[in-house]
């Protein structure tokens, strides 16, 4: 729950960074974009999938791994496979996609 509130903060903080200001009809826009880095992606990725697929499944699937390529995010659960090795490993984890830009989410699913 922790972390669905916090994950709830950061997307408020992004949302008050863009508040159109008087001066500038377009608002604030980050140089790097509202979806910086690793940690704010999978914040944003945490915050959308803890709804759909629930926060114990979620959980099973931390660490959440980011990776940026131009201006999307892919932020990918991972696969707990004890002693198996991976190919030999049955199950999916999350997978979602955002843009780095404006932090919309392009896509979401849970690999079986």
């Amino acid at each position: 729950m922790k972390r669905i509130l916090s994950a709830c903060t950061v997307l408020a903080f992004l949302l008050a960074g863009s508040a159109v200001a008087a001066d500038n009809p377009r608002g604030v826009v980050p140089q790097n974009g509202f979806v910086p880095d690793a940690a704010t992606a999978t914040a944003i990725a945490r915050a959308v999938l803890v709804p759909i697929y629930g926060a114990a499944k979620i959980k099973g699937e931390e660490p959440l791994i980011a990776k940026r390529d131009g201006d999307v995010w892919t932020v990918d659960g991972t696969l707990h496979c004890g002693a198996l090795k991976s190919s030999d490993c049955l199950g999916g984890t999350a997978h979602v996609r955002l843009s780095a830009n404006d932090g919309r989410i392009l896509f979401v699913i849970h690999y079986k």
